[in-house]
C-alpha cells in the first residue's frame, strides 16, 4: 500500500468539518493529522459528536500554522472571511489547501467586497485559486495547490445549467433559480434566525438580491460557457436539517425536445460518477442526503418556450465536505470516488 497522505482540518468542530472527518475516517489513502478548532480547543471530538466514540480518540487544538504545515493538505472549514487570513502563509510554505468557504471563489476582489461585505485581504493569491467543480475543472484541480470548493447553492445550479448553455439549448438571459435549503447550511454557530423555533412549520426567502452565491453562480457559468449569463437567484429556508432543492426556469433558445436535453447531459456527465440525470423522475432530497450525488431532472415545455430543471444535493456532502474530498482525490491522483461510495 502506498504511503498515506497526511491531512488536517481547520474548523473541524463545525458541521462541514465534522462531515469531512466522517469521510476521511473511511478513506484508505489518508491519515488525519490535526483537528483545529479554536472555540472548542481542548475538548474531545466525542464531546461534541458522540457518534465518533470508538472510532476517534482526539482533541481539538488551537490553530497553528507550524502544526498544520506538517500535513500534505489542509482543509479550511471556516466561515467566509477567515480563510484569507491563514491561507497565504500555507501557500507560501508549499502546503496544498482546499477552502470550503467563499474567500477564493471569486477572482474579482471588488465583487467579493460587494457581496461578502468585507475587503479581501489576500488578493495576491486569488489568481492561483482553482474553482473546485470536479465535473468541469478536473484537469486544473489535479495540478492545483489551492482549490476553492464551490458553495452548495452554486453546485446545485451550475451543474444543471452548464451543459445546456454550452449546447445553446437555453438562452443565457432570463434564467430564474429558486433554491430551498436545510438550516445546516448556515453553520453550527448560526444566529437565532436559523434556530428550530424560528424555521419550523414555515418557509421563507432570505437575502433576496444580495446573497453571496449570486456572483459565484454567474461567474462560474460564464467561465465554463465563455459567454455572459444573466439570472435571478432566490434562496429559501426549509424546516429540515440538510439538503438543497433547486428549481430552475430557463427560456429555450430554439426548438428543443427532451431527447436533446438528455443528450446534452450525457455528453458532459456520462462518465461523471456523482451526477445522476433522469428524463422521467423528479429529484427528491431524501434520495441524495448523506451522499455525494447530485440528482437532476427536467421538463420541456415547447408551448411556453421554457425548460424547467430540478436538482437535489446534500448541502453538507456534495455541497461541501464530499466535494472537497472529491477535489482532494483529484489533487493526489486517487480514484475520484475513494471515500465517497460505501
Amino acid at each position: 500500500m502506498a504511503e498515506q497522505k497526511k491531512v488536517s482540518i481547520v474548523g473541524a468542530s463545525g458541521y462541514s468539518g465534522a462531515e469531512l472527518l466522517k469521510l476521511l475516517l473511511r478513506h484508505k489513502s489518508v491519515k488525519i493529522e490535526k483537528l483545529f478548532a479554536n472555540t472548542s480547543a481542548g475538548k474531545q471530538v466525542t464531546d461534541l459528536y458522540p457518534w465518533f466514540a470508538g472510532r476517534l480518540d482526539t482533541a481539538y487544538e488551537p490553530y497553528s500554522a507550524d502544526a498544520s504545515c506538517k500535513s500534505d493538505l489542509v482543509f479550511i472549514a471556516l466561515p467566509s472571511g477567515e480563510a484569507m487570513n491563514i491561507v497565504p502563509e500555507l501557500v507560501e510554505r508549499k502546503r496544498n489547501v482546499i477552502d470550503l468557504g467563499g474567500d477564493f471563489r471569486l477572482q474579482d476582489p471588488l465583487l467579493y467586497q460587494k457581496y461578502y461585505k468585507r475587503e479581501h485581504k489576500a488578493t495576491s493569491i486569488l489568481p492561483m485559486a482553482v474553482f473546485g467543480l470536479p465535473e468541469w475543472n478536473s484537469e486544473a484541480i489535479r495540478s492545483a495547490s489551492l482549490v476553492a470548493n464551490p458553495g452548495c447553492y452554486p453546485t446545485s445550479a451550475i451543474l444543471p445549467l452548464a451543459p445546456l448553455l454550452k449546447e445553446k439549448l437555453i438562452q443565457p438571459t432570463g434564467i430564474s433559480v429558486s433554491s430551498l435549503s436545510g438550516v445546516s447550511g448556515a453553520g453550527r454557530s448560526s444566529s437565532v434566525d436559523f434556530s428550530f423555533t424560528e424555521v419550523n412549520e414555515s418557509v421563507k426567502a432570505y437575502k433576496v438580491g444580495e446573497h453571496q452565491h449570486i456572483p459565484e453562480i454567474i461567474t462560474g457559468l460564464e467561465s465554463l460557457t465563455g459567454a455572459p449569463v444573466s439570472l435571478t437567484f432566490v434562496p429559501h429556508l426549509l424546516p429540515i436539517t440538510r439538503g438543497i432543492y433547486t428549481s430552475i426556469y430557463a427560456p429555450l433558445a430554439k426548438s428543443v425536445e427532451a431527447s436533446d436535453v438528455l443528450d446534452a447531459f450525457r455528453k458532459y456527465y456520462g462518465d461523471k460518477p456523482f451526477v445522476r440525470v433522469s428524463d422521467t423522475a423528479i429529484p427528491e432530497i431524501r434520495n441524495v442526503n448523506y451522499t455525494n450525488f447530485i440528482d437532476i431532472g427536467f421538463r420541456v415545455y415547447p408551448e411556453n418556450d421554457q425548460l424547467i430543471l430540478f436538482s437535489a444535493i446534500d448541502n453538507l456532502i456534495k455541497g461541501a465536505a464530499g466535494q472537497a474530498i472529491q477535489n482532494m482525490n483529484l489533487m493526489f491522483g486517487f480514484n475520484e470516488t475513494e471515500g465517497l461510495l460505501s
